[in-house]
């Protein structure tokens, strides 16, 4: 089993955190709530005009909560978590890209209206980091590793 490596806790807290509260947040929404988040989606993502506002915001409320809750559980390997972190921001940053008036005229830079899409970019690079996080070595594995006695 991986354990947990302690520099991995604290942003897989916060940000855990913070997308499981949004969650929660979304699965109260009301019905012009769920029009307004399903009207941004089907702009970035046309395919969804098919799923009913309603059903479209029960299943992003789920998803957040499955992803916030997957990095907050600490038996989830960093890797999974990461996964499903790297996952769930892209799918946001392209939001981001696709809605108009989120980002400045010929720029990246975030509109007002833009600036809390914008923070899907540091979640995916925390989300690629934690799919880069490899386990230590012990120092037997180390003094095993033919690269490793090869460079002493």
């Amino acid at each position: 089993m991986t354990t947990l490596e302690p520099r991995d806790v604290p942003p897989r807290l916060a940000i855990g955190a913070f997308i499981l509260n949004s969650g929660l947040g979304i699965l109260k929404a009301d019905a012009e709530t769920a029009e307004g988040l399903h009207g941004m989606a089907c702009v970035a993502y046309p395919f969804l005009k098919k799923i009913e506002p309603e059903r479209f915001t029960r299943l992003l409320a789920w998803s957040e909560i499955a992803v916030g809750g997957t990095l907050l559980a600490p038996f989830v390997p960093t890797r999974l978590a990461g996964l499903a972190l790297t996952g769930f921001s892209g799918g946001l940053i392209g939001l981001y890209l696709r809605v108009p008036g989120m980002r400045e005229p010929g720029s990246l830079r975030p509109t007002e209206a833009g600036t809390p899409l914008a923070k899907d970019f540091w979640m995916m690079g925390i989300g690629l980091g934690f799919l880069s996080a490899r386990t230590r070595w012990s120092r037997a594995e180390v003094s095993r590793c033919p690269w490793h006695r090869s460079r002493c």
